[in-house]
């Protein structure tokens, strides 16, 4: 049983562009409850958000935009190469996004909860929470195509965004579920219903 709730839960991840959020979505438009964690992360750090205080407290207003929200782009210049300051950015952060997912998925409605973790691997600590963990799954060639193309971004950009994430055969190593979708999209809401229907039974059983 899942330590985040009663509830039947499924951890869904999958590297940049492969369509972790279209998945998510069809899931969702099926009944099954969705908690997004990069959505509570970024509800946080904006505005009268539950990190702003810590984050002006550790590193100073400087790191707050005239908005109230936490200063993303001066931040991640901050951290990135100084593991010292990610490590402090993540101690304020982790304690917090964990007890915003457990209260989301709390008072979820679905027959199941989905938790949204594009960093699932990275984290290290969500193989054992969820009761299945689910990857969508494209050649890393698509992904490359699919973000140049949605973000208009360049191709070295692009790898090196997917080279600071898991590899893909990680994810498809910790993965109990696969959705392969590097193909037609017209055949993804099919691979999504019989997964849902999976799903459903599962959570039967509780």
């Amino acid at each position: 049983m899942t330590a985040l709730s009663e509830r039947f839960t499924i951890g869904l991840t999958g590297g940049i562009g492969s369509g972790k959020t279209t998945v998510a979505e069809l899931f969702g438009a099926l009944g099954a409850a969705l908690v997004d964690t990069d959505a509570i992360a970024h509800a946080l750090t904006a505005p009268d958000g539950l990190a702003i205080a810590p984050i002006i407290e550790h590193f100073g207003a400087d790191f707050i935009d005239a908005r109230g929200a936490m200063d993303r782009p001066r931040m991640r210049q901050h951290v990135f190469g100084n593991p010292e300051a990610r490590h402090a950015l993540e101690a304020i952060l982790h304690p917090l996004i964990r007890s915003e997912t457990l209260r989301a998925a709390e008072v979820a409605t679905g027959p199941y909860v989905i938790f949204v973790v594009p960093l699932l691997v990275e984290s290290g600590n969500w193989v054992g929470r969820a009761d299945r963990i689910l990857v969508v799954d494209c050649p890393e060639e698509v992904q490359v195509a699919r973000v140049m193309q949605r973000n208009g971004l360049r191709r070295d950009e692009v790898e090196a965004i997917m080279a600071a994430q898991a590899s893909r055969q990680a994810r498809l190593a910790v993965a109990d579920d696969v959705v392969d979708n590097g193909g037609a999209a017209d055949s993804l809401p099919e691979r999504v219903r019989n997964l849902h229907s999976q799903y459903l039974a599962l959570a039967a059983q509780r």
